[in-house]
């Protein structure tokens, strides 16, 4: 005869779940932690290190939509310095010619203006891929300089347009160079902000799916043309909110500040900090301002003639870009993601250890 047991009743132990912020909030918080940091060091530091502070910030904006259009979607660009020139001329127009706007309006029409072209920009080079989009895009950094050439009583000609903004408020004891500092990098992180949430949403998604496999795409319902033009858009708009912030903090918009040179240099940024990653597009911005600085300095203290003071930048931005990818091949990020996984390998190992 078989006595049926009662199983024992178990008693789970309710899982407290964490509560996690919106990513939104999260990213809000750490850009006003970025901005506190930035305020602090131009506090602590002078008027020229301020000024590199600043060229930091712009670039960054741009490096990132270029990472956002290159390394995101796959689509290889020549021309994000074109996005920057727009940029720059919308604000000092608008503050020649419209100095009622305020400062936060000029820079987003500027930014308006470097959407709509990358806009143009990105329709026509929908379809165009490899060495043919960066071809066209190539054409478009060399001819829109030109304009000023052709356009001189409206664009200022080789020489451009200066203007001055006074943005600070009346009352505040702050150097105008460290106010401008400032805004500079409000403007940047308020973009940023923007452009982590479009990364890591739906939309970024999508990016990410039409670089990996175009096909593969399309057949899972991703319109390809739409995803490769809004990432031109995108792209664009941080550029001319670049070239604003350019033209805002150095008073003047001239084209020799937005040569192809401009261009290959924010490409290499984005190789240099680690493609894909808006971390390295950080890495990269300090990298255009101080590997310059240094280079400068470099020839300086050898007193090398002009033309080889002026190509020394170049140069050495090369040789260490090269030696960057040789040694990382996925940038500055990369190398700092490959040694923090190798700094994690013993303490996993000491952690399995102590389990077992």
């Amino acid at each position: 005869m078989s006595v049926r047991t009662k199983p024992a009743e178990t008693t789970a132990t309710p899982v407290k779940q964490r509560r996690t912020l919106p990513p939104l909030l999260v990213h809000v918080l750490a850009a006003l932690g970025a901005l506190v940091v930035v305020v602090l060091l131009t506090l602590v530091t002078d008027e020229f290190t301020n000024l590199r502070i600043a060229t930091i910030g712009y670039y960054l904006i741009a490096v990132a939509g270029l990472t956002l259009l290159t390394g995101l979607t796959g689509q290889v660009s020549l021309g994000h310095g074109a996005f920057m020139f727009i940029g720059a001329y919308t604000v000092a127009l608008l503050v020649k010619h419209v100095p009622s706007f305020p400062l936060w309006a000029d820079l987003l029409l500027a930014s308006a203006a470097g959407g709509l072209a990358g806009l143009l920009a990105g329709a026509a080079a929908a379809r165009l891929h490899g060495p043919y989009l960066a071809g066209a895009t190539l054409a478009l950094a060399v001819g829109l300089p030109a304009l000023t050439r052709k356009f001189p009583d409206f664009l200022g000609g080789s020489n451009g347009l200066d203007f001055t903004v006074h943005s600070r408020p009346a009352g505040i004891g702050v150097p105008e160079l460290r106010w401008q500092t400032w805004i500079v990098w409000l403007s940047v992180l308020l973009a940023l902000v923007l452009v982590v949430n479009i990364v890591r949403g739906r939309l970024g998604r999508d990016f990410r799916a039409v670089r990996d496999d175009e096909v593969a795409a399309a057949l899972s319902g991703i319109a390809v043309g739409r995803t490769k033009i809004l990432a031109f858009l995108v792209s664009a708009v941080c550029g001319g909110l670049a070239g604003g912030l350019q033209a805002f903090l150095l008073g003047t918009a001239a084209p020799g500040s937005f040569t192809p040179a401009l261009s290959l240099s924010l490409l290499a940024a984005v190789v240099l900090g680690g493609l894909g990653s808006l971390w390295g597009a950080l890495w990269g911005a300090v990298a255009l301002v101080y590997f310059q600085a240094w280079s400068e300095d470099l020839a300086d203290v050898l007193h090398l003639n002009t033309d080889v003071a002026n190509n020394l930048p170049l140069a050495v931005y090369g040789v260490i870009l090269i030696v960057v990818v040789l040694a990382f091949p996925r940038g500055i990020q990369g190398g700092f993601q490959r040694l923090r996984a190798l700094l994690r390998k013993p303490a996993e190992k000491k952690e399995n250890h102590e389990n077992h």
